[in-house]
């Protein structure tokens, strides 16, 4: 068995997916998503998904999993997660996360309350109850019986706000204690960051790459998810790229205010990741800019990865 993980992050746009694919063909691995989005069917322009061809031949877990319509937890992803790593190890093979959901990865590594299954009847009566009272009102509960967590959220979160009761309710015990229970990765790791030194690159990969969405199609597959009867209120219709172009087609703003919208957020969302992934102290950070090619990259994780984790080299192919 081998007692190994990778893990690859870093901020959209800066070639996680096609550096962990040019592995594969080193190391007898299989990749594993941590992306918040790519777990949806139906939502693959918006997500830039690795391609069903590249997927047929090399193996991705945790893509395509969900129907928009449902509500995926972090604690759903971490359990999912930790099946597949024990189950790719015991077949003596690397898992390699990769993605730049930080929550998701931190669920792999720090580990987080996983909380009780969702509970059906219970969120309907959370939601009757705000169409009846109002959001304020139920908010002004949550700061009764959790004032710790109310503070960290928005008034207006209405999913945050359902998840905390829930969890309050099913459990006894508010969710800001809970938070303090964690169930952390206890095998050998090793996270690769990737970034772009200069900020200005960055923003000119997003830039492209939204582009590139656009002529994909991304307008029309978010017409199909419409047309499917999927809500722009579900939270899978509010990742980045899908609401915009659900207000373009709502009338609410142009075409080409909707594609500036979406490299704004974008770049944005991008700031936000670095910041996360900075706080994240086992990290080695690798910019792009000091290998001239993604094959270049490959080569320095192995041997970063052979010198933390020097079982790995049973695995190399």
């Amino acid at each position: 068995m081998l007692d190994g993980l990778l893990i690859i992050a870093g901020p959209t746009g800066t070639g996680k997916t096609k550096t962990a694919l040019l592995l594969l063909n080193r190391v007898k691995a299989e990749i594993i998503s941590a992306d918040s989005r790519q777990i949806y069917r139906g939502m693959d322009i918006g997500t830039d998904k690795v391609s069903r061809k590249i997927r047929k031949k090399y193996p991705h877990h945790l893509i395509d999993i969900a129907d928009p319509g449902k509500v995926f937890t972090v604690a759903d992803f971490k359990k999912l997660a930790e099946a597949v790593i024990k189950d790719l190890q015991e077949k003596n093979k690397l898992p390699i996360v990769v993605g730049g959901s930080g929550l998701y990865i931190k669920a792999i590594t720090s580990g987080i309350f996983p909380g009780p299954g969702a509970n059906w009847q219970l969120r309907k009566r959370l939601l009757l109850k705000i169409e009846k009272e109002g959001l304020q009102n139920v908010y002004t509960e949550l700061k009764r019986v959790d004032p710790l967590y109310a503070s960290k959220i928005h008034p207006n979160d209405k999913r945050r706000l359902i998840r905390a009761l829930e969890v309050y309710y099913l459990t006894g015990k508010p969710i800001s204690e809970h938070q303090g229970e964690t169930y952390p990765y206890k095998g050998k790791k090793l996270m690769v960051g990737l970034r772009w030194r200069e900020r200005s690159t960055l923003y000119k990969v997003i830039e492209d790459r939204v582009d590139r969405m656009i002529e994909k199609g991304l307008v029309e597959e978010v017409k199909d998810l419409l047309g499917r009867g999927y809500d722009e209120d579900l939270p899978a219709m509010q990742a980045l790229g899908y609401r915009q172009i659900v207000a373009y087609l709502k009338g609410k703003v142009s075409f080409d205010e909707a594609i500036r919208l979406i490299k704004r957020d974008t770049r944005r969302f991008a700031k936000r990741q670095l910041t996360w992934f900075k706080k994240e102290k086992d990290i080695i950070w690798l910019d792009r800019e000091d290998y001239p090619s993604l094959k270049k990259l490959a080569e320095k994780i192995i041997t970063i990865l052979l010198q933390e984790i020097p079982q790995v080299k049973e695995v190399l192919k």
